[in-house]
């Protein structure tokens, strides 16, 4: 896959243009990218009706367009937070990715889990990676470089965040706690959010991990798809052979992630070939945003 081209998920669409005012380095970008967006749950700021339902903004074009019509200037210019477009770490890094795109710098997010939100638990999160014309540089879009964090956020060392494949992988051999992994601690759903009569479901596990490693290979394949969104044999109950495939899965994506390309042209061949593993323009979206849970079409 180019990395360097937009994907339907990233292209600003006719919103391109505010593009072109983006300063060329890494961490300005990343500050404009924070100047837009406040996160949904971690922004000190409670947003209900039609503010929180800006999370389910799928697709860049989308959220360039809240923006605009709400502000109506350069991405630059400083917005209130109150302002500022809600959504979460996936947004903060298909924005930063796809301004790179724009600018010709290949990137591309990553689906993992965070050790540095909390002491004690794994916490869901998407990161970036741009290629630098030597590596992958691995960078936290939603975090300012310039706050007090143990690590240098613009170039992200091994350890503070994992994959979710990797996180698979090391829950099935029974080297971590699976329960230590998801939203946050204690977090769960009730049946009426589910739709269903039944008691409600702890947003972390091993079920949890699982789904995330499915969006981990979508998105590198193109698919940014929302966090919230699930497809094929995504759900809380799976089989053993829905399990072992997973295991194949997240071993494919370990070995791509250390340059195996045999590995990468086979999850290319799997996604492009396995009706399972990708949404093929529908999903179930269960947005945290209060909406009935419903599968839609994905389109813009």
């Amino acid at each position: 896959m180019d990395y360097a081209k937009q994907t339907p998920y990233s292209d600003p669409g006719e919103h391109a243009a505010l593009f072109d005012a983006l300063p060329d380095d890494i961490p300005a970008i990343g500050a404009v990218i924070r100047n837009l967006l406040i996160h949904y749950r971690g922004g000190g700021i409670e947003f209900t009706g039609d503010r929180l339902a800006e999370i389910d903004n799928r697709w860049v074009s989308a959220i360039l367009a809240t923006d605009q019509r709400r502000n109506g200037t350069a991405l630059a210019t400083p917005r209130e937070p109150v302002d500022r477009v809600v959504g979460c770490c996936r947004d903060y890094t298909l924005l930063f990715v796809s301004a790179l795109r724009h600018k010709g710098i290949p990137a591309r997010s990553r689906i993992g889990f965070a050790v540095y939100f909390g002491e004690g638990f794994n916490y869901d999160h998407v990161v970036a990676e741009y290629w630098n014309g030597d590596r992958w540089v691995l960078t936290d879009a939603q975090l300012d470089p310039a706050g007090n964090h143990p690590f240098n956020t613009l170039d992200m060392p091994p350890g503070p965040f994992v994959s979710a494949a990797e996180v698979w992988r090391d829950a099935r051999a029974g080297r971590i706690d699976p329960d230590l992994y998801g939203v946050q601690p204690g977090l769960a759903i009730t049946g009426d959010e589910l739709n269903t009569n039944q008691p409600g479901l702890a947003l972390g596990g091993l079920w949890f991990i699982r789904t995330y490693v499915h969006h981990q290979l979508a998105h590198l394949m193109g698919d940014e798809l929302l966090l919230w969104e699930a497809w094929g044999t995504m759900a809380p109950t799976y089989t053993e052979a829905d399990a072992a495939h997973t295991d194949e899965l997240a071993a494919l994506l370990i070995a791509s992630d250390n340059n195996d390309e045999t590995a990468t042209k086979e999850l290319a061949h799997r996604y492009q070939t396995d009706p399972t593993l990708a949404p093929n323009g529908r999903t179930l979206l269960t947005s945290p945003s209060g909406r009935p849970h419903e599968w839609v079409n994905l389109a813009q």
